[in-house]
């Protein structure tokens, strides 16, 4: 039972990029699954979550503006699209789990390993 995380890298400022988090062992049907990131010296803080049934919510207006988050329940993966980026996106990308019905801080069932997103030129 696994979340695998990907699609980190390095990026130049206002590039994009889509970061895919996959389930194995388990099916993410019936689960929220919720994207953190911890930037470099920083507290992890909660970016996006997405329901079973495709509710969405973010963690600031900011992130709203240029965040997308998306399930695909056949593919067992959730994904974050990240748009313009800017140097503070630069973090440690984690994807969670939970089975529940709407998105929750904590706690999460499972986690994926980080996946680092470098913004820069």
């Amino acid at each position: 039972v696994q979340l695998q995380a990907s699609g980190g890298g390095l990026v130049q400022p206002g590039g994009s990029l889509r970061l895919s988090c996959a389930a194995s062992g388990f099916t993410l049907d019936y689960y929220v699954v919720a994207w953190f990131r911890q930037p470099p010296g920083k507290e992890r803080e909660r970016v996006a979550c997405i329901t079973d049934s495709h509710g969405t919510t973010y963690g600031t207006d900011s992130m709203k503006a240029r965040f997308t988050v998306s399930r695909d329940n056949a593919k067992n993966t959730v994904y974050l699209k990240i748009n313009s980026l800017i140097p503070e996106d630069t973090a440690d990308y984690y994807c969670a789990a939970a089975k529940r019905p709407v998105c929750v801080i904590a706690p999460y069932d499972y986690w994926g390993q980080g996946t680092q997103v470098t913004v820069s030129s």
